[in-house]
């Protein structure tokens, strides 16, 4: 069975998008068809007549079903749940429908609408389930905004979809920390995220510019890194910051006004395809998550030789990095240590070729070929127990 052409579908919200699961999909589903010579299929539910935003093979096909579930992110609430329910019906009537003409062999879910109903579908593929976010953040339930019914509902919620998760025939978590998240799940195994691209050189850490990759959104913390810039430039006057992303800039342009940071040496730009560039000139890479599933950014900027300050937030961070060796932990969210950690780099030029090398030796783990045999072996056994 180990030279078997299997046929896998995976099951994702979109690909227009310049995220990390998108990034990552991509980047697999590239991978089994050119190396391995798969059959793989995507099937998303948004962004009709959207191209990938990231680079995809011509041999992975992909399936837009069209049912625009980011139109429930303008409705009202009762709106929102009338909406849901007919969106999510239609999904599981057309998911099922393209799975029985494909028949694939594995069907690999990244966990979101489709965990409902996905262990339903009885198209004969094994069934098998990504998890790119830590357990407390899977579903934000605004719990400092709770009440009875909402904790209730939370409880509910998550019992339900341990039940859906227990179902399926593996669960991939991305750390070692996020297995232990799950003492339910007896059917978890650990695959990290894969390096996006191949490095045939490393930064030489003389740019006097750290950069920050993310999103403009609470999660990514970027309101936290402003708050440390605005600390670091009154002593680095001639290093820059530069953070790129999607998002609304206009609360983080209010901020910067707010903080009175120098628009001349802090610039938010949009989201951009050739990420791989901007580290290699650059010489520091921020992280000022408050949490991650994993970080793909991380090992990114490892791999081009970057030294990675990070908060020590949930959960990614902490597996990656060690601290004071291919970069820095600061305690959550910190952010004066934070400044004084970017300032101790920007002023020690050995310090940083020190933690840069550390940190693209530690990227050597996360190569495409090693994590793509990984995802082999995995499909192997699988098959070989059907």
């Amino acid at each position: 069975m180990s030279n078997s052409k299997y046929k896998i579908v995976y099951c994702a919200p979109a690909i227009y998008t310049a995220g990390g699961v998108e990034r990552v999909v991509s980047v697999k589903a590239s991978y089994l068809a050119e190396v391995y010579g798969y059959d793989v299929t995507i099937i998303v539910t948004e962004g009709p007549g959207l191209d990938c935003f990231f680079p995809l093979s011509q041999k992975v096909k992909v399936i837009n079903l069209r049912l625009g579930f980011e139109e429930l992110w303008k409705a009202s609430f009762v709106k929102k749940i009338v909406l849901y329910l007919r969106k999510q019906r239609k999904y599981r009537k057309l998911l099922a429908e393209e799975l029985m003409r494909i028949r694939p062999d594995f069907t690999i879910s990244v966990l979101r609408r489709e965990i409902n109903f996905i262990n339903s579908i009885k198209d004969g593929s094994i069934k098998l389930g990504e998890l790119h976010v830590n357990r407390s953040n899977y579903r934000n339930f605004k719990i400092n905004n709770s009440n009875f019914i909402k904790d209730w509902f939370a409880r509910f919620w998550m019992k339900n979809l341990v039940g859906h998760l227990q179902k399926l025939e593996r669960v991939v978590v991305l750390t070692e920390t996020a297995k232990t998240d799950w003492p339910e799940l007896p059917n978890i195994c650990l695959i990290p995220d894969p390096l996006p691209f191949k490095v045939e050189t490393s930064s030489n850490l003389s740019a006097k510019r750290v950069v920050c990759i993310g999103r403009y959104c609470h999660e990514k913390g970027i309101d936290l890194l402003l708050h440390v810039w605005a600390n670091v430039e009154k002593v680095c006057s001639d290093w820059i910051l530069d953070i790129f992303g999607m998002g609304e800039q206009t609360p983080y342009l209010e901020l910067m006004e707010e903080l009175g940071i120098d628009k001349t040496r802090c610039h938010l730009f949009s989201s951009i395809i050739n990420v791989k560039e901007e580290y290699l000139t650059s010489s520091i890479f921020a992280l000022p998550s408050r949490f991650e599933g994993f970080g793909l950014v991380i090992i990114e900027a490892m791999s081009c030789g970057l030294p990675v300050i990070s908060f020590d937030c949930e959960n990614g961070p902490r597996n990656i990095i060690t601290d004071s060796y291919n970069g820095f932990l600061i305690p959550p969210f910190d952010v004066n240590q934070y400044a004084e950690k970017m300032i101790c780099l920007i002023h020690d030029k050995v310090l940083r070729q020190q933690m840069g090398q550390h940190a693209y030796q530690s990227s050597n783990h996360y190569n495409i070929d090693a994590i793509g045999y990984q995802w082999k072996l995995l499909f192997d056994e699988l098959m070989q127990n059907k």
